[in-house]
């Protein structure tokens, strides 16, 4: 019998603990790192040559949405692509457990997926299993299913207010006392069941990321009261951690200053709670180096004085492809989050009409313009592809080009193209994060790491499972300003470490020889 299953031979390995590279041989049993070194003499089932290629740990995608994609999708596409091996779901609060076997309420859970993290309905009223109705319930139902990768969740609040309040009642009230202590009751019974934490996303009632009818989502409504108690319930168990995306302005932090009040909100969870806290997000915008900076510098001091406050950061360089069809991310802009509900039929009569277009006119003129998901606003949006011929030479054309050429306000320029084009016009929004320097600042920071890739949504806009790729052959390979071992430490070990998972993400607990 051979000693071990695999030995990787001769390879550049790289730890995900920072440490230097060298070449070596790694061998692997029953799933596992075995040993590193010292194998000269020991036998294997199979042996590969990795003379010449990197061998490292698989990356950890800490920031998804694969709660229905796992379901039917044992890779987790497109983060298992790029080298991701190990997920974190349950993300910003949203899931789907808690939930009753009432089909009404399995739709609504489902419905409220379809706006604000773009998962096409019906793709998981087909493919979904669900097997469960409480939170336990539902981790051994992923137990049961075949996976490509190692799986973790946080317990997301939203479907716990939902289980006790009522879905429709959480949004007009907020919860007695006794209600509060059954919801921190349920987020223990999903913290014994294996949970690696809680999740939630407070942007209040001028939410930039909304539910499938336009209204906020059931956690943009939590009072700070409400947060503090169940980061409470954390510390008293003295495990878990956090994942929070919160604005005490109304308007999403990471796009904006962030303001005071949010970050006592951060450093306050930290402190009742003793666990760390994870900040989405530490954004890299080329045209404002300060916002990234200034938020590092406030991470930085939350840690020295003992707060466990960590930035997730957004490097990713690539933009939004999208058509009218079904975009959904102009909810910062309120005349826009109305042309952009309902059917397709429905959108395009808005768009069509006069007094639709005055108001989007007088929004933008006022100030008001959606820019949550892209930064510059609609002017820089391009025309990739139409469907009539005579609108061919628009192809390549920003918005505020033709609005120029043409003699015409952005807001018809665009929406002229678009109705008169059905809805069909594939547009591009470019990302604003294309400054090396800038993204580098965020991967190199002790303080924060490259992720928040929303994997599992939008995937009809923008796959952000590609960031380790990019991270690796921009910043590392093309740029040079990140290290090879500084970029597998923060793809895998640390956010490994600040999720919850205590076995992946760095070869540390192998054996190596004296």
């Amino acid at each position: 019998m051979a000693d071990y299953d695999i030995i990787i031979k001769g390879g550049t390995i790289v730890d995900g603990l920072r440490t230097p590279r060298y070449i070596g041989d790694l061998a692997i049993k029953d799933g596992k790192v075995a040993k590193i070194g010292g194998l000269r003499k020991a036998t294997a089932d199979k042996v590969l040559d990795a003379a010449g290629l990197i061998v490292a740990p698989g990356f950890i995608d800490s920031h998804t949405h694969y709660d229905a994609q796992i379901q039917w999708d044992p890779y987790c596409t497109a983060s298992g692509w790029h080298g991701v091996t190990s997920v974190i779901i349950g993300n910003c609060g949203f899931g789907f457990a808690p939930c009753s076997a009432k089909q009404e309420d399995r739709d609504r859970m489902m419905l409220s997926l379809t706006r604000n993290e773009a998962i096409p309905y019906n793709a998981m009223k087909e493919g979904m299993l669900w097997d469960w109705e409480t939170f336990p319930d539902f981790l051994d139902s992923l137990d049961r299913i075949p996976k490509g990768v190692n799986l973790i969740s946080y317990v997301p609040l939203s479907p716990i207010y939902s289980w006790v309040m009522g879905y429709d009642e959480s949004k007009k009230r907020r919860p007695t006392e006794a209600e509060l202590k059954e919801m921190c009751r349920l987020l223990e019974v999903g913290l014994d069941a294996g949970a690696c934490g809680w999740s939630a996303q407070v942007l209040g009632p001028d939410s930039v990321q909304r539910d499938y009818d336009g209204t906020p989502m059931v956690t943009d409504l939590m009072t700070n009261e409400e947060l503090i108690a169940f980061a409470r319930v954390l510390g008293e168990r003295d495990e878990g951690s956090i994942e929070l995306a919160y604005s005490a302005t109304g308007i999403a932090d990471e796009i904006s200053q962030m303001p005071e009040s949010s970050k006592k909100l951060f450093e306050k969870l930290a402190e009742v709670s003793g666990r760390p806290v994870i900040h989405q997000a530490v954004v890299s915008y080329d045209h404002d180096a300060n916002q990234h900076r200034a938020k590092l510098a406030w991470l930085e001091d939350c840690v020295n004085r003992g707060l466990r406050v960590y930035g997730q950061g957004l490097t990713l360089r690539s933009g939004k492809e999208l058509t009218f069809e079904d975009w959904n991310l102009f909810d910062d802009a309120p005349e826009w989050r109305k042309v952009t509900l309902g059917t397709v039929a429905e959108r395009k009569a808005k768009m069509e009409d006069p007094e639709t277009r005055a108001a989007l006119r007088a929004e933008w003129d006022s100030g008001i313009r959606p820019s949550a998901s892209i930064p510059e606003g609609l002017t820089v949006l391009q025309i990739e592809q139409v469907g009539r011929r005579d609108f061919e030479h628009y192809i390549g054309q920003s918005i505020q080009e033709i609005a120029d050429k043409e003699g015409k306000h952005v807001i018809d320029a665009l929406l002229d193209i678009v109705v008169g084009d059905n809805l069909q016009t594939e547009l591009f929004g470019p990302s604003a994060r294309y400054n090396a320097q800038n993204s580098a600042e965020i991967v190199n920071s002790p303080y924060s790491f490259p992720g928040a890739s929303d994997g599992g949504a939008h995937v009809k806009f923008s796959p952000g499972g590609v960031y380790p790729t990019d991270t690796l052959t921009w910043l590392v390979r093309d740029e040079g300003v990140v290290t090879l071992e500084e970029a597998h430490y923060k793809l895998s070990y640390l956010p490994g470490f600040m999720g919850g998972f205590r076995d992946r993400g760095s070869f540390g607990r192998a054996r190596r020889p004296t």
